[in-house]
């Protein structure tokens, strides 16, 4: 009986150190986005943008929709550090937001999103343009 419970034990060591090394190899970037957006009720955004990942750069597109309360068109620049990434394609996917913003002229932008595999975005930047929202979001990235 004791054999089996410290067996078991060894087991959940074992495991726990697996999912450790895991999470010890995720890996960190940069991302540069520009999105621009307009809308009435309905909204859309469509951008561009790169990846700095262990020293490589690669192309990123970005598209997605917004409902709720959207009016105006902007332009949106975003830097920032992606976290808990593996390899480059774990950019990829799609990030959800509910917000509320306000841009007239020129304003300052700051969002943190996480994608199904577990990507985080921490992105600041500026936005240009005449833009209200409050409303759901979505961001999809691929890589180009």
């Amino acid at each position: 009986m004791k054999l089996a419970s410290t067996f078991r034990a060894a087991l959940v060591a074992i495991a726990a150190l697996a999912g450790l090394s895991t999470a010890a190899r995720a890996d960190s970037g940069f991302v540069t986005l520009t999105i621009y957006k307009a809308g009435w009720i309905i909204g859309g955004s469509g951008g561009s943008g790169v990846l700095n990942f262990r020293g490589r750069t690669y192309g990123l597109s970005t598209g997605g929709l917004d409902y709720g309360l959207v009016f105006g068109g902007s332009k949106t620049v975003l830097r920032g550090r992606v976290s808990n990434i593996n390899r480059p394609s774990d950019v990829a996917g799609v990030y959800g937001a509910a917000g509320a913003g306000l841009a007239v002229g020129a304003g300052a932008r700051a969002i943190v999103l996480t994608n199904q595999k577990g990507a985080v975005l921490e992105l600041t930047g500026r936005q240009v343009g005449l833009m209200a929202n409050a409303d759901l979001s979505g961001l999809a990235i691929t890589m180009r």
